[in-house]
């Protein structure tokens, strides 16, 4: 089996963090990674290296998106664009956008903000709520719209995203900005001492795209844009296994995609506890466990880690095991290396 694991946001962006860094001990994937043939490509969002590994640069991700949390099949008829609800706040007189996963936002309110929208904004599109932390827009006529994914500018300072575009849906949001700031929703969140939720984050628009099937057996995620991907390939989509043994006992087929999204919330969150827990979780359960597997039941190993330092890539062969000369290296040491322009 050729086992493909995409795991974003592998090392942390701040080198010089030893609390977060210094006494992280993930020994799995430190003797895979001293093993294995390392290369470094230039920097890209983790939708995008994972719309890659499928064989597309179109880019149409809500749909994509919806199609992998939405029965209904809604995705499949007109133009989406994700909407998530964000909270935009000045800070050091610049802005800086939390999206929904750095608050909490309940269901209820969820759904009271988005039937107040769809009702006041009925002649733009249809919102729909998929989670009370994604929410799609159907619009009445398609608009290009380019935008970052929400991953690349959340917890970011993002001045360059707002100004200087002057379409159609930036002047709309606008007013929507204004509707959401008199909401009965936030004045309450306000008073409770909770981020408004005061704008949306539209990106990833388009028609959901008919793609070629990708070349693997099956792909593994609790991401719903890796589902939605999988299902427009005609790929099966499978929960993602608890650990290593679990994907082993019940995969079917050569070529095996599996997604390790962990890592990428205490990023965004700039969370290093929350970080270091998930890297732990990550090393027993899965990159340990490969120091077993390398070469008997998994032939071949690649590890895809979209990060700050550019997109990384861990390419590890049956033969690579024996190669006990080459000793492991902490990951603190690999991100110092990265940041100074080494290549480990």
């Amino acid at each position: 089996m050729h086992l493909t694991l995409l795991v974003p946001e592998l090392i942390w962006p701040e080198p010089n963090d030893q609390l977060t860094l210094g006494k992280l001990s993930v020994p799995g994937f430190e003797w895979l990674a001293s093993r294995a043939r390392f290369d470094r490509q230039p920097k890209q969002a983790f939708e995008i290296t994972l719309a890659r590994l499928f064989g597309t640069d179109d880019m149409p991700f809500a749909p994509l998106r919806l199609l992998g949390e939405s029965p209904d099949d809604a995705a499949r008829d007109g133009h989406w664009l994700c909407a998530d609800p964000v909270h935009l706040r000045f800070h050091h007189e610049r802005i800086v956008l939390a999206d929904a996963g750095a608050f909490d936002v309940d269901d209820d309110e969820a759904i009271a903000l988005v039937g107040a929208l769809n009702e006041t904004f009925a002649d733009v599109g249809r919102f729909h709520v998929a989670t009370s932390c994604r929410w799609y827009l159907r619009l009445n006529e398609a608009v290009d719209h380019p935008a970052e994914p929400l991953s690349t500018i959340a917890g970011r300072r993002m001045d360059g995203e707002l100004s200087g575009k002057e379409s159609r849906l930036t002047r709309w949001l606008n007013e929507v900005q204004m509707f959401l700031h008199g909401h009965p929703v936030n004045a309450r969140r306000q008073a409770e001492g909770k981020p408004a939720i005061n704008s949306l984050w539209l990106w990833g628009g388009g028609t959901l795209p008919v793609l070629q099937a990708a070349a693997w057996s099956a792909v593994s995620t609790s991401n719903p844009l890796a589902t939605g991907l999988a299902l427009a390939s005609g790929i099966p989509a499978r929960p993602l296994p608890a650990n290593l043994a679990e994907l082993l006992q019940g995969a079917a087929g050569d070529r095996q995609l599996v997604v390790l999204d962990a890592l990428l919330p205490p990023v965004l969150y700039e969370d290093g506890e929350g970080w270091k827990r998930a890297w732990q979780a990550l090393d027993s359960n899965w990159f340990a466990p490969l120091q077993g597997a390398a070469g008997r039941r998994v032939t071949s190993l690649s590890i895809v880690a979209p990060t700050v330092y550019g997109l990384l890539t861990w390419t590890l062969h049956a033969t690579d095991r024996w190669k006990f000369w080459r000793r492991s290296r902490p990951l603190a040491s690999l991100a110092t290396a990265l940041a100074s322009g080494e290549t480990p």
